[in-house]
Protein backbone atom coordinates (compact mmCIF):
# COMPACT_ATOMS: atom_id res chain seq x y z
CA UNK A 1 0.00 0.00 0.00
CA UNK A 2 1.43 3.36 -1.00
CA UNK A 3 1.79 6.48 1.17
CA UNK A 4 -1.21 8.40 -0.25
CA UNK A 5 -3.52 5.45 0.46
CA UNK A 6 -2.09 5.11 3.98
CA UNK A 7 -2.81 8.81 4.58
CA UNK A 8 -6.38 8.31 3.34
CA UNK A 9 -6.86 5.36 5.69
CA UNK A 10 -5.42 7.46 8.51
CA UNK A 11 -8.12 10.06 7.79
CA UNK A 12 -10.79 7.38 8.19
CA UNK A 13 -9.21 6.16 11.45
CA UNK A 14 -9.13 9.74 12.76
CA UNK A 15 -12.90 10.20 12.30
CA UNK A 16 -13.99 8.22 15.40
CA UNK A 17 -11.16 9.79 17.42
CA UNK A 18 -12.39 13.23 16.39
CA UNK A 19 -15.96 12.23 17.29
CA UNK A 20 -14.82 10.91 20.66
CA UNK A 21 -13.21 14.20 21.66
CA UNK A 22 -16.07 16.27 20.30
CA UNK A 23 -18.95 14.30 21.79
CA UNK A 24 -17.69 12.37 24.78
CA UNK A 25 -17.64 13.98 28.17
CA UNK A 26 -18.89 12.37 31.37
CA UNK A 27 -20.35 15.73 32.43
CA UNK A 28 -22.53 15.70 29.33
CA UNK A 29 -21.04 18.62 27.42
CA UNK A 30 -17.82 19.04 25.50
CA UNK A 31 -15.29 21.16 27.35
CA UNK A 32 -13.01 23.77 25.84
CA UNK A 33 -10.16 21.25 26.07
CA UNK A 34 -12.02 18.41 24.37
CA UNK A 35 -13.17 20.83 21.66
CA UNK A 36 -9.56 21.87 20.99
CA UNK A 37 -8.47 18.23 20.93
CA UNK A 38 -11.29 17.53 18.48
CA UNK A 39 -10.16 20.44 16.30
CA UNK A 40 -6.57 19.19 16.39
CA UNK A 41 -7.64 15.72 15.21
CA UNK A 42 -10.05 17.17 12.63
CA UNK A 43 -7.33 19.48 11.29
CA UNK A 44 -4.85 16.61 11.06
CA UNK A 45 -7.43 14.59 9.12
CA UNK A 46 -8.20 17.55 6.85
CA UNK A 47 -4.50 18.02 6.11
CA UNK A 48 -4.23 14.39 5.02
CA UNK A 49 -6.97 15.16 2.49
CA UNK A 50 -4.79 17.60 0.59
CA UNK A 51 -1.55 15.80 1.24
CA UNK A 52 -2.59 12.37 -0.06
CA UNK A 53 -3.77 13.78 -3.39
CA UNK A 54 -0.70 15.96 -3.79
CA UNK A 55 1.68 13.06 -3.15
CA UNK A 56 -0.30 10.70 -5.38
CA UNK A 57 -0.19 13.11 -8.33
CA UNK A 58 3.38 14.32 -7.74
CA UNK A 59 4.87 10.82 -7.41
CA UNK A 60 2.49 9.17 -9.90
CA UNK A 61 0.98 6.96 -7.19
CA UNK A 62 -2.67 7.30 -8.22
CA UNK A 63 -4.39 3.95 -7.73
CA UNK A 64 -7.87 2.58 -8.32
CA UNK A 65 -8.18 2.00 -4.56
CA UNK A 66 -7.16 5.60 -3.90
CA UNK A 67 -9.71 6.93 -6.39
CA UNK A 68 -12.38 4.97 -4.53
CA UNK A 69 -11.39 5.49 -0.89
CA UNK A 70 -10.24 9.14 -0.95
CA UNK A 71 -13.61 10.73 -1.74
CA UNK A 72 -15.27 8.31 0.69
CA UNK A 73 -12.89 9.37 3.47
CA UNK A 74 -13.55 13.05 2.71
CA UNK A 75 -17.31 12.62 2.89
CA UNK A 76 -17.04 10.54 6.06
CA UNK A 77 -15.00 13.23 7.82
CA UNK A 78 -17.25 16.15 6.84
CA UNK A 79 -20.49 14.21 7.40
CA UNK A 80 -19.40 13.00 10.83
CA UNK A 81 -18.52 16.55 11.86
CA UNK A 82 -21.83 17.94 10.61
CA UNK A 83 -23.91 15.23 12.26
CA UNK A 84 -22.06 15.77 15.55
CA UNK A 85 -22.60 19.53 15.35
CA UNK A 86 -26.32 19.05 14.70
CA UNK A 87 -26.47 16.63 17.65
CA UNK A 88 -24.77 19.24 19.83
CA UNK A 89 -27.23 21.91 18.70
CA UNK A 90 -24.43 23.95 17.12
CA UNK A 91 -25.75 24.04 13.55
CA UNK A 92 -29.07 23.69 11.78
CA UNK A 93 -29.99 20.29 10.45
CA UNK A 94 -30.83 22.10 7.19
CA UNK A 95 -27.20 23.08 6.70
CA UNK A 96 -26.05 19.53 7.36
CA UNK A 97 -28.61 17.88 5.09
CA UNK A 98 -27.88 20.26 2.21
CA UNK A 99 -24.15 19.60 2.45
CA UNK A 100 -24.46 15.84 2.97
CA UNK A 101 -27.18 15.54 0.32
CA UNK A 102 -25.00 17.32 -2.23
CA UNK A 103 -22.13 14.96 -1.43
CA UNK A 104 -24.33 11.89 -2.03
CA UNK A 105 -25.76 13.36 -5.25
CA UNK A 106 -22.41 14.27 -6.75
CA UNK A 107 -20.80 11.00 -5.68
CA UNK A 108 -23.68 9.16 -7.35
CA UNK A 109 -23.24 11.25 -10.49
CA UNK A 110 -19.54 10.49 -10.60
CA UNK A 111 -20.16 6.76 -10.13
CA UNK A 112 -22.69 6.68 -12.98
CA UNK A 113 -20.37 8.74 -15.17
CA UNK A 114 -17.45 6.43 -14.40
CA UNK A 115 -19.55 3.41 -15.35
CA UNK A 116 -20.01 5.09 -18.76
CA UNK A 117 -16.28 5.76 -19.01
CA UNK A 118 -16.71 9.47 -18.25
CA UNK A 119 -14.51 11.12 -15.65
CA UNK A 120 -15.91 14.13 -13.82
CA UNK A 121 -12.80 15.55 -12.21
CA UNK A 122 -12.75 17.57 -9.03
CA UNK A 123 -13.25 21.23 -9.80
CA UNK A 124 -11.72 24.29 -8.19
CA UNK A 125 -15.19 25.15 -6.86
CA UNK A 126 -15.35 21.73 -5.22
CA UNK A 127 -11.96 22.27 -3.61
CA UNK A 128 -12.99 25.74 -2.38
CA UNK A 129 -16.20 24.25 -1.04
CA UNK A 130 -14.34 21.63 0.94
CA UNK A 131 -11.89 24.21 2.30
CA UNK A 132 -14.72 26.51 3.40
CA UNK A 133 -16.57 23.60 5.02
CA UNK A 134 -13.44 22.67 6.99
CA UNK A 135 -12.88 26.26 8.10
CA UNK A 136 -16.55 26.64 9.10
CA UNK A 137 -16.56 23.38 11.07
CA UNK A 138 -13.41 24.37 12.96
CA UNK A 139 -14.81 27.85 13.65
CA UNK A 140 -18.04 26.41 15.03
CA UNK A 141 -16.28 23.86 17.23
CA UNK A 142 -14.12 26.52 18.88
CA UNK A 143 -16.94 29.09 18.92
CA UNK A 144 -15.32 31.76 16.78
CA UNK A 145 -17.38 34.87 16.02
CA UNK A 146 -19.41 34.65 12.81
CA UNK A 147 -18.91 30.90 12.61
CA UNK A 148 -22.59 30.34 11.77
CA UNK A 149 -22.24 32.78 8.88
CA UNK A 150 -19.33 30.68 7.66
CA UNK A 151 -21.39 27.50 7.66
CA UNK A 152 -24.11 29.21 5.62
CA UNK A 153 -21.49 30.50 3.19
CA UNK A 154 -20.24 26.91 2.97
CA UNK A 155 -23.82 25.79 2.26
CA UNK A 156 -24.11 28.38 -0.51
CA UNK A 157 -20.79 27.33 -2.07
CA UNK A 158 -21.84 23.69 -1.68
CA UNK A 159 -24.98 24.39 -3.71
CA UNK A 160 -23.08 26.37 -6.36
CA UNK A 161 -20.38 23.72 -6.76
CA UNK A 162 -23.06 21.01 -6.84
CA UNK A 163 -24.83 22.81 -9.67
CA UNK A 164 -21.49 23.14 -11.45
CA UNK A 165 -20.94 19.37 -11.22
CA UNK A 166 -24.51 18.70 -12.40
CA UNK A 167 -23.92 20.97 -15.39
CA UNK A 168 -20.68 19.15 -16.22
CA UNK A 169 -22.46 15.81 -15.86
CA UNK A 170 -25.68 16.77 -17.65
CA UNK A 171 -24.99 14.30 -20.45
CA UNK A 172 -24.78 11.52 -17.88
CA UNK A 173 -28.02 12.59 -16.19
CA UNK A 174 -29.93 13.26 -19.39
CA UNK A 175 -28.22 11.41 -22.25
CA UNK A 176 -30.91 12.59 -24.68
CA UNK A 177 -29.70 16.17 -24.25
CA UNK A 178 -26.45 15.38 -26.07
CA UNK A 179 -28.26 13.41 -28.77
CA UNK A 180 -30.74 16.27 -29.32
CA UNK A 181 -27.92 18.84 -29.42
CA UNK A 182 -25.98 16.70 -31.90
CA UNK A 183 -29.11 16.28 -34.07
CA UNK A 184 -29.77 20.04 -34.02
CA UNK A 185 -26.18 20.77 -35.08
CA UNK A 186 -26.53 18.35 -38.03
CA UNK A 187 -29.73 20.07 -39.16
CA UNK A 188 -28.09 23.52 -39.12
Amino acid sequence: MNLPNKLTLLRIILVPIFMFFLLFNPAGEATVYTRYLAVAVFTMAAITDGLDGYIARKQNLVTRFGKFIDPLADKLLISAALVALVDMGEISSWAAIIIIGREFAITGLRVVAASDGIVISASKLGKYKTTLQIIAIIAIIINLPYSLALIWLAVLLTIISGLDYLWKGREVIMPNVKENNDAEKKND
